[in-house]
């Protein structure tokens, strides 16, 4: 399997959530993808473009779509022991060192999708905690998509795939495990005008963001 570098320099790592959530990108001589969510300044800023601009999105997929919306997730996530988070670690570092995807974004994915609940289904009947759609289940090659790890697995192969088919980009990474693949190439490889793909789009990267920094404190603290 080709493996294209998810090579995304994150410039203005912003912990607290900014008022607008606007995300601006700009490719450099060496081809590394770099990326603000902090509206850029100076002389500089005429290199940045602006990849969307909508409001930010207000938590989780599991979470923001339940309440009598269209959206509602068939199973919710129900749980909220703050176990949930390191449940998986292994099976996430497992999946980061075989796809060579950063575990902050498998991370990231995951708690957008599921809130670490395994059990979670979507009204699209997305499964488990990498959310995965029926036929992706088939592609990915899992058999058991309630096994955590086999739905990790399954999850960060797709997010390895997308990578390479989008050369690492990885805003078109997550918008096209949102959306589909068929969606970026209709909107001539770009993120498609679609809300809820948006918004997701958003609420991954800050948590990428989050998780990028809860690594980095780890490492200082040792």
């Amino acid at each position: 399997m080709r493996v294209v570098p998810l090579s995304c320099l994150l410039l203005a790592l912003a912990i607290a959530r900014p008022v607008r959530a606007d995300i601006y990108s700009w490719t450099d001589d060496e081809g590394v993808v770099h990326f603000t969510n902090i509206k850029p300044r100076g002389g500089g800023a005429g290199k940045w473009k602006k990849v969307i601009d909508e409001a930010p999105s207000n938590g989780s997929k599991a979470a923001a779509e339940r309440g009598g919306c269209p959206r509602c997730d068939k199973v919710p996530s129900r749980d909220n022991s703050p176990e949930r988070f390191h449940r998986y670690d292994a099976y996430i570092e497992e999946a980061s060192d075989l796809y060579r995807i950063p575990q902050a974004l498998i991370r990231a994915v995951i708690h957008s999708e599921s809130d670490y609940d395994p059990r979670v289904v979507s009204s699209m009947d997305a499964k488990g905690l990498m959310q995965l759609m029926p036929e992706v289940i088939v592609e990915m090659g899992v058999k058991d998509v309630w096994d955590p790890r086999e739905n990790i697995l399954g999850g960060t192969r797709l997010l390895r795939v997308l990578a390479n088919k989008y050369d690492g980009d990885i805003v078109l990474t997550i918008a096209g495990y949102h959306a589909g693949p068929g969606s970026i190439a209709k909107y001539g490889n770009t993120v498609p005008p679609y809300k809820y793909t948006r918004q997701y789009l958003k609420t991954v990267l800050d948590r990428y963001y989050e998780e990028k920094a809860k690594e980095a404190a780890a490492r200082g603290g040792r």
